[in-house]
């Protein structure tokens, strides 16, 4: 018999991690807690000091200690809004993702023409990694630094989002379908954003981008009805620039749409991973702790992969989810 759901939020709550303390009392057990006790201490963790210690600013796109996945950790993290210390970083983010050639579209004919001086255009559809711009105006929100380049993140992805709904940088002119990737970010972004500025145009742009995954529910293809790749069926954190079945849920419970019956086949999948012990496991990576390696380094451990023992990080997540869809 698999422990229960009480069971494996108690062993949460005797967790190390502070952050993991946080998000069972916020998102699963939704109780009355010391909030900002509980946020100082993941400020004050090793895992947050690592990561700033480590950061790098030049390239901040580095794969994972570079600003920009950084700052995305710390506000999953629960880094304590509005805190002027992270400002330094988020602006170096920001300006990277607001520079000049952002706000140039450039009309190209094929695939071929790699030097544009802006943002290429090709077959009507401009082709743009919208996770980047998402994800920094989304960690921009979490933190508590939104001002003024919030409205300028959120105007470009509207202005990128392609007639399906989604975000794709494909430049094969024959490419005509938003990629999850890409897509995942801005849509969280937009819908997060849409509160902050109570931007209804936002809002609808987010709703119109979930349904390039509830179309599939979240993790087949409209066709023949199999799995779009064999990495969206195994569960990973963090998931960074790429996309499983449990970030795609993760995605949409912040946008309210578990309810949606083309969830159910991606929550089915969900608990059939579940453990003897109630927990999850991360059945892969996306980082590795060596330098140099090419799955890029982190600078902190996310619990490793083990098929057969619960990873707090996917566990919470996943206890999450499925506390939001009414199935905790």
């Amino acid at each position: 018999m698999k422990a229960g759901n009480r069971e494996v939020a108690q062993q949460l709550l005797e967790s190390e991690e502070p952050s993991i303390r946080l998000r069972v009392h916020e998102e699963v057990l939704r109780d009355r807690f010391d909030q900002e006790r509980l946020r100082g201490e993941v400020r004050r963790s090793p895992r947050v000091r690592s990561l700033l210690e480590n950061v790098v600013i030049d390239p901040v796109y580095r794969k994972w200690r570079g600003a920009h996945w950084v700052i995305a950790d710390l506000a999953d993290l629960g880094y304590p809004a509005g805190s002027t210390e992270l400002k330094p970083l988020v602006d170096q983010v920001a300006d990277r993702w607001l520079g000049p050639q952002f706000f140039r579209d450039d009309v190209v004919s094929s695939k071929a023409s790699r030097r544009t001086n802006g943002v290429p255009v090709i077959s009507g559809r401009h082709r743009r990694c919208g996770s980047q711009q998402g994800n920094a105006l989304r960690a921009m929100l979490k933190l508590g630094l939104a001002d003024e380049r919030a409205h300028q993140l959120a105007e470009r992805l509207i202005h990128w989002q392609w007639p399906d709904g989604g975000w794709n940088c494909d430049r094969a002119p024959a490419a005509d379908t938003s990629s999850f990737m890409e897509t995942i970010h801005p849509m969280r972004a937009l819908a997060a954003y849409s509160q902050w500025a109570g931007d209804s145009t936002a809002r609808e742009a987010s709703l119109c981008a979930a349904e390039v995954f509830l179309e599939r529910k979240l993790f087949l293809r409209r066709g023949d009805g199999k799995p779009i790749k064999s990495d969206f069926l195994r569960l990973h954190y963090p998931l960074y620039w790429h996309y499983d079945v449990l970030g795609g849920l993760t995605a949409m419970k912040e946008l309210v749409l578990l309810a949606d019956p083309r969830c159910e086949s991606a929550l089915d999948l969900l608990e059939s991973k579940r453990l003897d012990d109630g927990g999850w496991p991360a059945a892969a990576k996306w980082y590795s702790k060596s330098a140099g390696s090419s799955a890029g380094e982190s600078s902190v451990d996310w619990g490793g992969v083990d098929r057969k023992r619960m990873n707090p990080w996917v566990t919470v997540d996943a206890l999450a989810v499925l506390r939001a869809a009414g199935l905790v």
